[in-house]
C-alpha cells in the first residue's frame, strides 16, 4: 500500500464517520415566527436566514436540553464552528409565518459532530428546507481545531 492511499483511506474512514451514525440521539423543537427583516426582494425569507433560524434553535436547545449552553463551552475556552453545511429548500417561508426547527445529533466523536435539521411551517406542516451542519470544536485563543473531550459527547448523547 502507497503512502498516498493510507492517507485516502484515513480520509475515506473519517468521512465514512460523519456520515454514518452510529448511535440514536434526541431531536428538540423550537418555534419562530418570520419578521419583516427576514424577508429578500423576492417576498419570502432570504436562503441565508434559513441558516440563521437553525443557529438560534441550536443556541437555545443547547441551554434547555443539554445543559451546556454555549457560554459554557466559551468559559472553558471552546468554541463549534461550521466545517461544511448542506441544506434542501423545499418551499419558502413568507412574512408572520410561524415555523418549527427541529435539530438533532446525527453523529458525535472526538472530530466533532454533524446536527441534522428541519424548518416546517406551522400552519400546514410542510417542510420548508432540511439539512444538516458539520461543526468542529475549536481552541478559541488558537483558532485550532482540537478534540471534543469524552465528557462532553457524553453530555450531548441524549
Amino acid at each position: 500500500m502507497l503512502v498516498s492511499d493510507l492517507n485516502l483511506q484515513a480520509l475515506f474512514s473519517y468521512l465514512l464517520l460523519m456520515e454514518q451514525p452510529l448511535a440514536s440521539y434526541s431531536s428538540f423543537i423550537s418555534e419562530f415566527k418570520v419578521r419583516p427583516d427576514d424577508i429578500d426582494m423576492f417576498n419570502h425569507v432570504h436562503n441565508s436566514t434559513y441558516f440563521d433560524y437553525v443557529l438560534a434553535a441550536r443556541y437555545e436547545q443547547m441551554e434547555t436540553y443539554y445543559k451546556m449552553p454555549m457560554e459554557e463551552f466559551l468559559a472553558q475556552g471552546y468554541g463549534w464552528v461550521v466545517r461544511t453545511a448542506f441544506v434542501d429548500y423545499k418551499r419558502p417561508l413568507a412574512l408572520s409565518d410561524i415555523f418549527t426547527v427541529e435539530t438533532g445529533i446525527e453523529t458525535i466523536n472526538s472530530k466533532g459532530c454533524r446536527v441534522k435539521f428541519e424548518i416546517k411551517i406551522k400552519k400546514s406542516n410542510k417542510v420548508a428546507c432540511d439539512g444538516w451542519f458539520d461543526y468542529v470544536m475549536i481552541d478559541i485563543k488558537t483558532g485550532k481545531g482540537i478534540n471534543v473531550e469524552p465528557e462532553m459527547i457524553e453530555k450531548y448523547s441524549i
